[in-house]
């Protein structure tokens, strides 16, 4: 099992409500991860333990060109550490906020290689539940990797539990039904026209607000949208669950055979080589230049003394 001392914790790539994710290097291959520190005691206050030992553990099971992968997990005192990959080209969020939103074609790339993701997880009876920009990573020749899997579920049929971003969440979450997979392809119906429109289709400063939209859904469209995306987006973006897409007895192959991505070669997806509309800017192995800069905090890890109250709680790890 690896340990803190057998890598050198580089700058901040991300924050969270648990803790950080910070660039590591290997001392013993000299390679680049990203390594997640979670703040126990945080975890336990916020009531997410739970949550926290689901991703390794579901991560653990999975292996996909376009999820990211689990190394290792270990403890020391105070903070969880999880080693993973290191995708170098960023939060797919930071590229349409620069680009404002995408062309039909740059978003339908990311669509197929994210549906091919869910489609895999789907199979193997995991949710994600946490569909979003911020959540897609670009690997070096900018092809997609599906991150944080702190809300993924292993779930058979159906499930209660409220979590996923207010933005993307599905009427049925909202409404405190119980929800299946179907919640995943409601949040792709959400991405395709976040990236289509440079905003999500509901929107608003107030959670109540943003939660009747949701439920009303009404979507505004710009005049000028494809009536074939807009044919697509309205088969995910149904809170009539007998109607949506992704849920119906074809399955995933509804949306997969949809004109909208009429011209994607779905072998050729599957297998990296459909050509990504950006590659990301890298120099050399350890370039964090495609993410945003952070403070770094003054905290101390590796502390193993022993007196941790919480280590038990996290068989995970």
């Amino acid at each position: 099992k690896l340990q803190l001392n057998d890598f050198i914790l580089k700058e901040t790539l991300g924050t969270g409500s648990f803790g950080r994710v910070h660039l590591a290097q290997s001392k013993i291959n000299g390679k680049h991860y990203a390594v997640k520190a979670l703040n126990k005691h945080d975890v336990v206050r916020l009531k997410q333990v739970e949550h926290i030992n689901n991703e390794p553990t579901i991560l653990r099971d999975v292996a996909h060109p376009f999820l990211v992968t689990l190394w290792d997990t270990f403890q020391d005192d105070s903070h969880l550490f999880m080693v993973m990959d290191y995708v170098p080209g960023g939060e797919l969020f930071r590229i349409l906020r620069k680009q404002k939103k995408f062309s039909e074609s740059a978003a339908r790339f990311y669509a197929a290689e994210v549906i091919l993701a869910l489609e895999y997880l789907h199979e193997r009876d995991i949710i994600y539940r946490d569909l979003k920009p911020e959540n897609i990573l670009l690997d070096a020749k900018g092809h997609v990797k599906l991150t944080d899997f702190g809300f993924a579920k292993r779930v058979p049929d159906i499930t209660w539990t409220v979590c996923g971003t207010p933005d993307y969440l599905a009427p049925e979450i909202i409404r405190s039904k119980g929800y299946s997979k179907a919640v995943d392809w409601w949040s792709l119906g959400v991405l395709i026209y976040e990236m289509l429109v440079g905003e999500p289709p509901f929107v608003d400063k107030n959670p109540v607000g943003l939660y009747e939209k949701i439920l009303d859904c009404r979507i505004p469209w710009p005049k000028d949208f494809s009536p074939v995306a807009k044919d697509l987006l309205l088969g995910l973006l149904t809170p009539d669950l007998s109607r949506r897409y992704g849920n119906l007895k074809n399955g995933s192959a509804d949306i997969k055979m949809h004109p909208w991505f009429a011209d994607v070669d779905w072998e050729l997806v599957a297998r990296r080589q459909a050509k990504p509309p950006f590659v990301p800017d890298i120099e050399g192995d350890g370039d964090s230049n495609c993410f945003a800069q952070y403070k770094e905090p003054n905290v101390s890890y590796g502390r193993q003394l022993n007196d941790d109250p919480h280590r038990a709680k996290f068989p995970a790890f």
